[in-house]
């Protein structure tokens, strides 16, 4: 049976998690002077982070319930 409105309870979840990954003492602790591969550490996790959130969404959205 089909639960109404998991998606948006999953979406919600994300969104969550998205603001627990792009608040300030999480950024904090890869603000520091190094760099990966010539990039800041900074960006690496920003882009990171990023690119999880949108895996993540697409995921939630994609799912199948049979």
């Amino acid at each position: 049976m089909k639960r109404p409105g998991i998606h948006g309870q999953r979406l919600i979840a994300a969104f969550l998690f998205g603001c627990l990954l792009f608040n300030y003492p999480l950024l904090y602790v890869f603000n520091i002077n190094y760099r990966l591969f010539g990039v800041p550490l900074l960006y690496v996790y920003a882009f990171a982070a990023w690119g999880l959130l949108i895996a993540l969404t697409a995921a939630v959205i994609e799912r199948r319930t049979d």
